[in-house]
């Protein structure tokens, strides 16, 4: 019983942290930095990065694609729902190149990590 109670803790412990980093991720998406008359979305790229990282980690750490799973639902959800107006009318991702990659890559990032193969063992077998 301790097997599935650690695992479904796991599960539920990534989701939040998923929440927590996209919930991050949407407000630093923004920022850039201009050289010249070029603007660069380093936001964009940073947040990008460590969503994919994040996956990756936790799909490594935790040992399986269900824990990636949900920590990508938690950054999905956050980006859905901090995707809507505020009660002012205000919003954080604006319709704009940078905001309708920062609303769809994220759901990508997390497809493939969760898709990708598990890669072969490097531990020698047992004879």
């Amino acid at each position: 019983m301790t097997g599935r109670g650690s695992r479904l803790g796991s599960i539920v412990v990534s989701f939040l942290i998923g929440l927590v980093y996209g919930a991050l991720g949407t407000v630093g998406h923004r920022a850039a930095i201009q050289i010249g008359d070029i603007s660069v979305p380093w936001g964009l790229a940073a947040a990008l990065v460590g969503v994919a990282g994040l996956l990756l980690g936790i799909r490594l750490v935790a040992g399986g694609r269900a824990a990636a799973a949900a920590a990508g639902a938690g950054i999905i959800v956050a980006v859905a729902v901090l995707t809507l107006p505020g009660p002012g009318g205000s919003v954080l991702i604006v319709g704009d190149l940078t905001g309708t990659v920062w609303s769809i890559a994220p759901a990508l990032i997390a497809v493939l990590v969760v898709a990708w193969p598990a890669l072969p063992s490097t531990r020698p077998r047992d004879a």
